[in-house]
C-alpha cells in the first residue's frame, strides 16, 4: 500500500514536471519570436534614416508584465520606443555615408587650386580666380581661398555683385601679382582688382598683393601731378631738389605702359567691408581705394611702396561713410589716408605714416567741383619722414564745406610741414586765381607734437571765405636743421583761438571769426 502510494506520487510528480516543462518552452518561443522580430523593426529603421537616434531595449516588451503573456497571443509589431532608456550600439554609422560626394551647394569653401589655379608666378591664373569667385559668389558666407606658399599671376578682374550672397570672405594666404606687360591692360584701367556692389565683403588673411608698380613709375615724371607742397620746400643747396618738376609733356619714348595707372584694389559701391591682415605693395597708383561704400572697417593692413613712388596714395576714400581705419603701418609715395568729397564719419587712429605725405582731407573743389566732408577724426598717429604731417587741400573755384575735423595726438618726427591748410592747391606748374572756395570752419588741431624740417604750420586759407573756427591746442614743435629752409609759422585768412600756448607761439591765428564766412551762408553749402 505504501510502495503503491509511493510510485503514484512519483508517477504523478513526474506528469506534473513534463507538462510544466511544455508550458515554459511555449512562452519561450513567444517571446523569442516576439525579441527577434523587434530587432529587425529597429534594424530597419535605422537604416532608413539614422538620425533619428539609437535603438532601445524596450523594444519588445511593452506587451508583456512580469515575464507572462497577455491573453491575445498574437501582437502587432510596433516601432522602436524612444523613451529614455539605455541606448544599443548603432547598427549604422553615426552620420551618413556617401558612395558619391554631397552636392555642390553644401560646400562653402572654394580654394583656387581647385579651379585650375597653378600658383608658380609664370602661368595666368586669372580664369581660375574667376571660376572660384563665380561659384562663391553663390553662397551665403563662402570663403574663397588663396592659399598659401603660392604666388599667383592674376590679370584686371572685377569680383563683381550686386547677385552675389553676402558675407563672403576672400581668404589671402597666399601672393597675388599683377602682370607688367601692357598687352594686359589694354589702353589703361583705374583699377587691377575691384569689388563691386557687395555686402558683408570680408578680404582677410597674411598674403599679399603686389602690383608691381615699378614699370609704371618709370615713366615719371610725365604726366603725373606734383604735390603742390613740394613748392614750399626749398633745399639748402641748389642741387639737392627733393623732387623732380613735372614735365609738362609726355614723352612718346616712354610710353610702354598705359598712361592711366591703376588702384590696386578698390571696393564701390558695397557695404559692411572690411579688410585686415593683408600686405599690399608697389602699386601702380593708389593702393587701397573706398568709392561710394557705407560701413568700412580696415585694421591690421600694412601698405608698402617707395616713397618717391609717384601718386600710390596708401588708402583712399571718397563718397564713403561710417569708415573705421586704425592699427595699420602705412608707407607710401603720397597721402598714408587721402580723404576725398562725400565722406563723413571716419575715424582713423593708432596709425604709422610714413614714407609719405602725411594724412590728408582733399584735394577738393578741382575743375570748379562742389565737395561736402564732415565727422573726420584723426588720432593717436604716429609721422615719421613724411612731407606733411595732417592736412587739409582745396581748390580756388570750388564749393562746398568741410566742417567738424579733429586732429589729436599727432607724433611727427622730422616732417617737413606737421600742420597745413591750403586752399590754394595746385597740381600744376600755374593754376587761375579764382574767388570761389570750398569753406573750411571748426577745425582742431590738440597735442601735436615733434620735431619738423620745414615749417611747423601753414595756414593759407581763401580770401573770400576764409577760414573760421580753427582751434589749437598743445602744440610743441621743435625743429631739426636738416637740408632745407627754416620758416616760421604762416597765417593768411585764418580765423580762431589758441587754448593753450604754443611752441612755437603761432601769433598770426586771427582771435575770433567774421560771420559772414560762415558755410552754412553759401549757397553751395553741403549742410
Amino acid at each position: 500500500m505504501r510502495g503503491l502510494s509511493f510510485r503514484s506520487l512519483a508517477f504523478l510528480f513526474l506528469i506534473a514536471f513534463l507538462v510544466w516543462s511544455a508550458s515554459f518552452e511555449t512562452c519561450n518561443a513567444r517571446r523569442g519570436r516576439h525579441w527577434r522580430h523587434g530587432r529587425s523593426s529597429n534594424s530597419v529603421s535605422l537604416s532608413k534614416k539614422n538620425n533619428k537616434g539609437n535603438t532601445h531595449r524596450k523594444g519588445g516588451h511593452h506587451n508583456y508584465h512580469n515575464g507572462k503573456p497577455k491573453p491575445k497571443p498574437k501582437p502587432k509589431p510596433k516601432a522602436p520606443s524612444h523613451n529614455k532608456s539605455p541606448p544599443l550600439a548603432p547598427a549604422v554609422p553615426t552620420k551618413p555615408v556617401y558612395d558619391v560626394p554631397p552636392p555642390s551647394h553644401h560646400s562653402s569653401v572654394f580654394n583656387v587650386k581647385d579651379f585650375g589655379a597653378k600658383g608658380n608666378g609664370v602661368s595666368d591664373d586669372t580664369k581660375a580666380f574667376e571660376a572660384a569667385w563665380a561659384a562663391a559668389c553663390k553662397v551665403e558666407a563662402s570663403i574663397m581661398v588663396v592659399p598659401a606658399e603660392s604666388v599667383f599671376l592674376v590679370g584686371p578682374m572685377s569680383f563683381s555683385g550686386p547677385y552675389c550672397q553676402a558675407n563672403i570672405i576672400f581668404q589671402l594666404d597666399g601672393t597675388i601679382i599683377a602682370p607688367t606687360g601692357s598687352k594686359d591692360w589694354g589702353k589703361g584701367l583705374l583699377w587691377w582688382l575691384d569689388f563691386t556692389k557687395l555686402k558683408g565683403i570680408t578680404i582677410q588673411g597674411k598674403g599679399i598683393i603686389d602690383g608691381r608698380g615699378s614699370v609704371w613709375w618709370q615713366d615719371y615724371p610725365y604726366d603725373d601731378p606734383i604735390d603742390d607742397e613740394s613748392k614750399l620746400i626749398i633745399p639748402l643747396h641748389n642741387n639737392t631738389l627733393p623732387y623732380k618738376p613735372p614735365t609738362p609733356i609726355r614723352s612718346e619714348l616712354s610710353g610702354k605702359m598705359p598712361s592711366i595707372k591703376p588702384t590696386a584694389l578698390r571696393f564701390y559701391g558695397s557695404f559692411n567691408v572690411t579688410v585686415t591682415g593683408i600686405t599690399i605693395q608697389n602699386s601702380p597708383q593708389c593702393h587701397l581705394k573706398f568709392d561710394n561704400c557705407i560701413g568700412v572697417v580696415v585694421h591690421d593692413v600694412s601698405v608698402s611702396s617707395p616713397g618717391d613712388s609717384p601718386n600710390t596714395d596708401g588708402i583712399h576714400l571718397q563718397n564713403s561713410k561710417d569708415v573705421l581705419i586704425h592699427t595699420s603701418n602705412l608707407a607710401c609715395g603720397d597721402d598714408c589716408v587721402s580723404i576725398q568729397t562725400g565722406c563723413s564719419n571716419v575715424y582713423v587712429h593708432n596709425v604709422n605714416c610714413g614714407p609719405g605725405h602725411g594724412i590728408s582731407i582733399g584735394s577738393l573743389g578741382k575743375d570748379n567741383t562742389k565737395a561736402c566732408v564732415s565727422n573726420i577724426t584723426v588720432r593717436d598717429v604716429m609721422m615719421h619722414n613724411t612731407m606733411n604731417g595732417v592736412r587739409i587741400k582745396t581748390w580756388q573755384g570750388g564749393s562746398g564745406s568741410v566742417q567738424g575735423v579733429l586732429f589729436s595726438n599727432i607724433q611727427v618726427s622730422e616732417v617737413q610741414l606737421p600742420i597745413v591748410i591750403d586752399q590754394f592747391y595746385c597740381d600744376k606748374s600755374t593754376c587761375k586765381n579764382q574767388t570761389s572756395a570750398v569753406a573750411l570752419s571748426g577745425i582742431t588741431y590738440e597735442r601735436v607734437k615733434g620735431t619738423y624740417t620745414v615749417k611747423p604750420v601753414h595756414f593759407a586759407c581763401s580770401d573770400s571765405l576764409p577760414c573760421v573756427d580753427v582751434t589749437l591746442s598743445v602744440i610743441e614743435l621743435k625743429p631739426v636743421q636738416e637740408r632745407y629752409h627754416m620758416y616760421d609759422p604762416y597765417c593768411w585768412q585764418a580765423f580762431g583761438e589758441s587754448t593753450t600756448p604754443t611752441h612755437p607761439p603761432i601769433a598770426c591765428l586771427q582771435k575770433g571769426k567774421r560771420p559772414s564766412n560762415r558755410p552754412q551762408s553759401s549757397p553751395d553749402a553741403c549742410f
